[in-house]
């Protein structure tokens, strides 16, 4: 059986493979087909298509963005972006800039705490790529102030560090309509990973369905099988698409591995037929 990813970040958001490495990864892991997804960015596409072309691996252009809710961000995927895709880049850049500004009131915030940490190490860290919280959390392991970049978002940068601050983002009838208005496949992304008050997930969806939610990610790294049952009963009562993927971050999440998550996950073929099934009869290419 021939297995998929459709969930990945590459150094063009806040994974350690290059995109085009990120790729030839795939096809050492024997996955038949791979997706990159970064956060709130596209600039890595276009080599990750490439290096998939001279492989022969089948690639679908991608990209996750953050919308907020009530209850926190829940992140939609958009699969099959078009090369011209300049109402999502009005919005991708205006993301960019306040998290630049983000970026730098961190910085600031762990200055304060006594940190030693300049904006210039932080943007060597991200060697050009778009910037973010995972290059500042490098930064800190390199300068031994912690262990691990896992320990870095605990003390510092995660929701409860010491240094948060949150981050623009679209709202998901936004994002939704963006991506659906390129012809993209609107996944929403992982939707189990937070305890969710009960009836509110399906509220959520049907909120977005007018809005062109086309797929629920059923499969991921940090779905127990129950969550992804769960999904699999929302695609089937709400005619969804079903998608799936590692969340793979490179050495930013070591323990996640491509294609295989903690190692029990497997994204099927068929999952990538399906949805392409489902956009044949949208009309939509593949």
């Amino acid at each position: 059986m021939q297995f998929i990813d459709l969930h990945t970040h590459s150094q063009a958001s806040d994974g350690t493979d290059s995109p085009g490495q990120l790729v030839r990864n795939a096809q050492i892991q024997g996955l038949a087909a791979v997706a990159v997804t970064d956060h709130d960015t596209v600039s890595g596409l276009d080599e990750a298509e490439a290096a998939a072309r001279d492989l022969g691996l089948e690639f679908v252009r991608g990209c996750e963005l953050s919308t907020s809710t009530e209850l926190g961000e829940m992140h939609m995927l958009g699969l099959w972006l078009p090369r011209d895709l300049a109402p999502l880049q009005d919005r991708l850049q205006y993301l960019r800039r306040k998290r630049s500004e983000r970026n730098v009131r961190i910085v600031e915030k762990l200055q304060g705490l006594g940190v030693e940490i300049e904006l210039d190490e932080v943007l060597h860290e991200a060697r050009g790529e778009s910037v973010g919280r995972p290059h500042i959390a490098a930064v800190l392991v390199r300068k031994g102030y912690v262990k691990d970049v896992s320990e870095a978002f605990k003390e510092y940068l995660g929701y409860y560090g010491r240094a948060y601050l949150p981050k623009e983002v679209l709202q998901p009838e936004e994002a939704v309509e963006v991506l659906s208005s390129l012809g993209a496949t609107v996944c929403l992304a992982h939707p189990m990973l937070q305890k969710l008050p009960e009836g509110w997930l399906e509220a959520f969806i049907e909120r977005l369905l007018p809005c062109g939610l086309t797929a629920i990610e059923a499969y991921h790294s940090e779905h127990s099988e129950a969550a992804s049952r769960r999904c699999l009963e929302l695609a089937r009562h709400y005619g969804l698409g079903v998608s799936g993927g590692s969340d793979y971050h490179g050495t930013n999440k070591p323990r996640i591995r491509l294609g295989k998550g903690y190692g029990s996950l497997r994204v099927p073929y068929s999952v990538l037929e399906e949805l392409r099934e489902m956009r044949a009869r949208r009309g939509l290419p593949c």
